[in-house]
């Protein structure tokens, strides 16, 4: 079979300053005649030049970085760039021309770091620190190192309407959000993350644009009406005008991994894209990053969020994947918040039983083509054979606290041993660990959602709509207006719990927990071959074993009410690094103490109290290294 070709880079967009003025290329096939227009005291329009398939471009001479301009599009309909690199005044502003070698980048040793090292910190910049800017998320690094985390990742900061905003109603994706700091802010925070060895993450958003701002169907065919999606108009990547959509696209991501030296792209709710041409976008996507990657000479990685259970996402392109390089897997998360809160409602009515905990950990998705009441179909596919450093899990993220109503996080509802048990199931899984920001000490302040929109009719809707996803879950009362500024200010975090009460012991078995995780490689994300899964007792506890060459793991992860005795095989000594319910992680002092650990060569037991997490290692004997994988 004839390979297919590597993926021709996209036309560059936007404004580029060069040394006699300022070059622009936009694409506008809906116009005729495309012209910059120049706002200040050089004011005055220069018609660009048409190129191919809608193309316009030319020269400016005399303008420069600071410079604010507008398209004049056939003499009378006035827009901001697509491609902005800035809105100083706001999405409904003139753009502004920015110079991108203005950082001076100290990275040039910077190669990223393996996915299978990834340790995730989701975070929202705007309620992340009192100051919600770039800047302030700076000052935190070093807290996040002391925590453990590998990997930053911020909510999108592509240009919002106002100064508050989940970030996933952008509309200029090219630009960095003014009141964050703009685009030097971001540069410096990704330069002072990768001064500390931390990858970084940036949440992008390639299946709607906002409601607010949104000034692409003047330039040309960029959403479609054959599909939809929760947020309106579907973006247009497979109909007529599509492949100057999938070039804006497609530059995007290239654009942040080059010229802001991002780590990884995780592209939001994949499921609402649509295309059914015979090269799917998230193919061209992925591949052109990691052909960027290669050429830089660094790693970039394409992270999804979908609710398909679709493995083809991160099957390699040679199996007819798209060949991502990670998935996000909500049923993980499902499964394991319906066991600790015993919430049904709304798509929680799939989950319940423990059995389906043992199933996201042995093969990745719950539903692989089983039956879902929620959704009264099958769904899914299977995902058992694929490598578990390919996806991502989590006990909380923005969404799964923030689609609450109202925004109440598991440590609200949950007592210690429980805030631990979460802790261990997550940290303690062969897949990427994801912590949302304040987890990892229970943050009590609730993370709502919040807008700063203008428009009264678009305000009412915003409220009105959330109100009615609420429905399926039975949830009563009022929320908070995502409109009003204080449901913005309680959802900042206080990173100073972590040394109070049972928050500074949360925190510190976090730290440990990360801690093990990076020193043994058998906590992490070894293969599926040498990770195996049983449940224990009463049905309510989960052995987890993984092997490598040197030494063997047992994670216990009793969610029963009793304790549970656990037959301990003879592969050698057995050193406990940790038992959750000792009196070091404990508000009341410690539980019962287990059974001595057996003497080298015996057989023996070891008493798990109930909700505790418990980590066993032991070397492997020198024969032991070519015993069967997966077994004990």
């Amino acid at each position: 079979m004839r390979q297919q070709r590597p993926p021709v880079r996209p036309p560059h967009l936007g404004p580029t300053p060069v040394s006699d003025g300022v070059f622009f290329r936009v694409w506008a096939p809906r116009a005729a005649k495309v012209a910059v227009r120049l706002i200040s005291d050089k004011s005055g329009t220069r018609e660009l030049r048409p190129e191919e398939k809608g193309y316009f471009s030319g020269l400016v001479p005399g303008m420069e970085a600071g410079d604010l301009y507008t398209f004049l599009l056939d003499n009378s309909v006035e827009r901001p760039d697509p491609a902005s690199r800035c809105q100083p005044q706001g999405v409904h502003g003139p753009s502004q021309v920015v110079t991108p070698s203005a950082h001076q980048w100290q990275d040039a040793s910077w190669q990223g770091i393996d996915l299978t090292d990834f340790i995730i910190y989701e975070l929202h910049v705007g309620t992340f620190s009192p100051a919600g800017t770039f800047a302030d998320v700076e000052q935190r690094l070093d807290y996040l190192c002391e925590l453990g985390i590998t990997a930053v990742e911020l909510m999108p900061v592509a240009q919002f309407p106002g100064g508050r905003n989940w970030g996933y109603d952008g509309v200029y994706p090219y630009a960095v959000q003014t009141s964050y700091g703009g685009a030097d802010g971001l540069k410096r925070l990704v330069a002072a993350c990768h001064q500390r060895g931390l990858a970084i993450i940036l949440d992008v958003v390639y299946n709607h644009l906002g409601p607010e701002g949104n000034y692409l169907h003047a330039f040309g065919p960029y959403f479609t009406d054959r599909y939809q999606t929760p947020w309106g108009e579907a973006i247009n990547f497979d109909g007529p005008g599509s492949d100057g959509v999938r070039d804006y696209v497609v530059g995007n991501a290239l654009f942040w991994i080059e010229e802001y030296h991002l780590d990884a792209l995780r592209l939001d709710a994949v499921h609402t894209i649509f295309d059914f041409s015979a090269h799917h976008i998230l193919d061209e996507l992925g591949e052109a990053v990691h052909q960027l990657a290669a050429t830089l000479g660094r790693k970039a990685y394409v992270i999804a969020e979908s609710d398909l259970n679709d493995s083809r996402l991160i099957r390699p392109r040679k199996q007819g994947g798209y060949g991502l390089d990670g998935l996000w897997n909500d049923d993980f998360h499902h499964a394991l918040h319906t066991l600790l809160t015993g919430e049904h409602q709304g798509y929680y009515e799939d989950f319940g039983d423990f059995e389906q905990l043992g199933t996201a950990f042995r093969d990745g998705f719950v539903y692989a083509g089983s039956y879902s009441r929620y959704r009264q179909r099958h769904h899914g596919n299977d995902a058992s054979d694929i490598a578990p450093c390919r996806f991502v899990v989590c006990a909380q993220n923005h969404d799964q606290v923030g689609n609450r109503k109202d925004g109440d996080r598991l440590a609200v509802h949950l007592d210690l041993e429980r805030l631990k048990l979460a802790a261990g199931t997550v940290l303690l899984s062969p897949y990427l660990p994801l912590l949302f920001m304040g987890e990892e000490y229970g943050e009590i302040a609730p993370f709502h959602y919040f807008v700063s929109h203008s428009d009264a009719a678009l305000i009412k809707s915003v409220s009105c709509g959330r109100q009615e996803e609420f429905n399926a879950f039975d949830w009563e009362g009022e929320i908070l207006s995502p409109q009003d500024e204080i449901t913005f200010q309680r959802s900042r975090i206080d990173i100073g719990l972590r040394h109070q009460g049972r928050h500074a012991l949360l925190y510190g078995f976090y730290c440990r927990l990360i801690a093990l995780r990076k020193k043994h490689p058998s906590l992490g994300t070894v293969s599926r071959q040498n990770c195996l899964v049983r449940r224990a007792g009463d049905g309510q506890a989960l052995l987890l074993t993984r092997n490598t060459n040197h030494h063997r793991s047992l994670c216990i992860l009793n969610f029963g009410d009793t304790p549970l005795a656990i037959d301990l095989p003879r592969p050698g000594t057995w050193d406990l690094l940790l038992d959750s319910s000792d009196r070091e992680w404990s508000e009341h002092g410690a539980l019962p103490a287990p059974d001595n650990l057996p003497e080298e060569g015996k057989e023996g037991r070891y008493r798990s109290n109930p909700l505790s997490v418990v980590v066993l290692l032991a070397a492997c004997r020198r024969e032991g290294t070519n015993r069967k994988p997966g077994t004990f």
